[in-house]
């Protein structure tokens, strides 16, 4: 028997998004990186919380198509810092937490999102 892909083990669409819609919440409110919501419009917010779930389902291995930007242009000139990178990592442990998301699949989720630093933090 094949071995299930990653989307397939964090239940889906639906299990994506119900992390993606606990996770940003957390991102927006939190004192440090709520700055990079400030000034948006609830229509621009709700775009980018579709576009992270289709990232995310896209590259997990599901049928989604990813229509956004690479990494490295969307972040870039946000001005994310170590400290940012960290309290983002925090944040989503408290999400894998709250989800009861098990080890194997943080383990994995956070492999892929590390891959991604070194386009995203740039302070």
């Amino acid at each position: 028997m094949a071995q299930q892909s990653l989307y397939e083990r964090l239940g889906g669409y639906d299990g994506i998004s119900t992390f993606a819609n606990d996770l940003l919440p957390r991102l927006q409110g939190g004192a440090q990186l709520g700055r990079f919501w400030q000034n948006r419009g609830d229509d621009g917010i709700a775009r980018e919380a579709q576009l992270l779930i289709d990232f995310l389902c896209a590259n997990a291995g599901g049928p989604m198509l990813y229509t956004g930007r690479d990494m490295e242009t969307t972040h870039k000139g946000m001005k994310i810092s170590e400290s940012d990178w960290s309290v983002f990592l925090g944040h989503a442990g408290a999400t894998f937490g709250a989800l009861s998301v098990p080890k194997q699949e943080c383990d994995d989720v956070v492999a892929f999102v590390l891959s991604l630093k070194d386009d995203i933090v740039e302070a």
